[in-house]
């Protein structure tokens, strides 16, 4: 069955090892270790039961439904859907090989493989932009302790001499993922009340935020008091095991805190479960697991399954005339689009398009420009809809602010866009983006990925695009101004996209 559910599972597999070379999952495969270790001592305290387990209707339900999981998650697109289904498959396993009444006990390790998953895309900023606000926030008020003169706009902190720009890549990612698959099995091992393994499960983030916040802050005190050459040095020092290591002291910390609440007065080394004896006792023990006739026809399943997904014929992609890019008009309403401009081709690598077009927009009566971009891909297997660290500009710029409205300027065919603002030290920009399915416009991914799996089954077709306008924020009018121009060059774009991007 495991040849099997890698040959089916292979675009969630895929996913995971992407995902795992970004620095916020990098710990990504020692969860599937740890999740096997712990399912490992939990077994020690199943006995032996050589009977036939007659209660294996759940696992095979679970696996049915980790297989259509799987299956939809490959028909879309989306690699994600199909490592939640790899999970699922997990715990399908177990509870097909165990049965119910065993088999049930051991959700903790197959839970755990969560921690391994990337977020996706609109969570992740979402979550990234919170930890950023508060631990600015929280950094600010450690340094106003220190008599530190300070002031917060936004994620700069404001020291004076220097403006401390509190990036993504500080916000405390990159600890807070590990450090709650760390709380989590600390969970799990703690013997005690349910709420004490409650309250060591969810004191992973705040640890991470106030430890983070710390960072911050003393990355202030550096620059006030020596300046800001002294604090590259400093950074990469604090941005690797050392935040990490404080976390965990604190969380023993606070174990070690909640053992006075007790009556029953005991160790901190008694309070965890730490006995890893045995463990190569157990693993032998699985070999005595008798084959039943839910296993077998479960493995024939999957089997079956991946054989018929790599057999299934690959319909030909319909091809579409349009009209390229290079014949972009220079005049798009009052707006005028200067030279088109070549990508680097890095960049042109990684994008990966069959034609864009990337230009700046002027208007004669206002000064701040609209810089345009738009992408097409003619097989959307190729790319096309992606997750927003790829629709936004790189080079610096951070994600202040992300999400999903109403296009203000679309009033005949009401469409949603994401809006999101960017920063780079002091500059701020204002971005509208959104997908283009085949005369249908969304800022959503899921969206996006059924209009193409909609196109897919009725008329074969598979392309798409990417529409992007990015424009300063900056001046005494500020963000009314920039979303003013974004909303008119916006609308006056609209009408010259069909003959670009097809949409019948």
């Amino acid at each position: 069955m495991t040849i099997g559910a890698v040959i089916f599972f292979d675009e969630g597999i895929q996913e995971l090892l992407t995902a795992w070379q970004l620095p916020e999952y990098s710990h990504g495969p020692l969860i599937p270790i740890l999740s096997a270790l712990l399912f490992l001592r939990q077994l020690k305290s199943v006995p032996v039961d050589m009977s036939v387990q007659l209660d294996r209707r759940p696992g095979i339900v679970l696996l049915v439904f980790a297989l259509l999981l799987a299956l939809a998650g490959k028909l879309i697109g989306i690699g994600d859907f199909v490592t939640y289904g790899l999970i699922l498959w997990v715990g399908a396993l177990l509870l097909i090989s165990f049965g119910w009444k065993q088999g049930k006990h051991f959700w903790p390790p197959v839970l755990h493989l969560v921690y391994m998953l990337p977020l996706p895309g609109a969570l992740y900023y979402g979550v990234s932009t919170y930890l950023q606000g508060v631990s600015s926030e929280l950094g600010v008020y450690f340094l106003k302790l220190l008599q530190v003169p300070v002031f917060l706009e936004g994620n700069i902190i404001d020291l004076g001499v220097y403006k401390l720009h509190v990036a993504e890549a500080c916000s405390g990612l990159r600890y807070l993922f590990p450090i709650l698959s760390f709380s989590y099995i600390f969970a799990v091992l703690y013997r005690g009340p349910t709420w004490h393994k409650a309250v060591l499960l969810i004191s992973a983030a705040p640890i991470t935020i106030f430890m983070n916040a710390v960072r911050i802050a003393i990355a202030g005190v550096i620059v006030n008091s020596y300046g800001v050459a002294h604090l590259e040095g400093f950074s990469h020092f604090f941005e690797g095991w050392v935040i990490f290591v404080a976390c965990i002291l604190l969380l023993f910390l606070l174990a070690w805190g909640m053992l006075f609440l007790r009556r029953d007065k005991m160790r901190l080394t008694d309070a965890l479960d730490l006995d890893t004896r045995g463990l190569g006792e157990q693993f032998m023990r699985l070999q005595y697991l008798q084959p039943s006739r839910a296993f077998v026809g479960s493995t024939i399943l999957v089997v079956l399954m991946a054989v018929t997904w790599q057999a299934l014929p690959k319909r030909d992609i319909v091809n579409v005339s349009r009209t390229p890019f290079a014949l972009f008009p220079t005049e798009i309403g009052p707006w005028q689009a200067g030279s088109q401009r070549a990508l680097a081709p890095t960049i042109e690598q990684i994008l990966a398009a069959d034609d864009y077009y990337s230009a700046t927009l002027t208007h004669p009566e206002r000064a701040d420009q609209v810089e345009l971009f738009i992408a097409w891909y003619a097989n959307q297997n190729k790319g096309g809809v992606h997750s927003p660290e790829v629709c936004l500009p790189g080079a610096g710029w951070e994600i202040a602010a992300l999400g999903q409205v109403d296009a203000p300027f679309a009033s005949d065919t009401p469409f949603t866009l994401n809006r999101a603002i960017i920063q780079k030290d002091a500059s701020r920009m204002l971005v509208y983006y959104w997908f283009e399915q085949q005369g249908q416009r969304t800022a959503s991914t899921l969206t996006a990925k059924m209009q193409l799996l909609q196109g897919k089954i009725t008329n074969g077709r598979n392309d798409s695009a990417i529409v992007r306008l990015i424009t300063p924020i900056d001046g005494p009018s500020g963000m009314p101004a920039a979303e003013a121009r974004l909303n008119e060059a916006s609308q006056n774009l609209l009408s010259q996209l069909p003959r670009f991007i097809p949409d019948v």
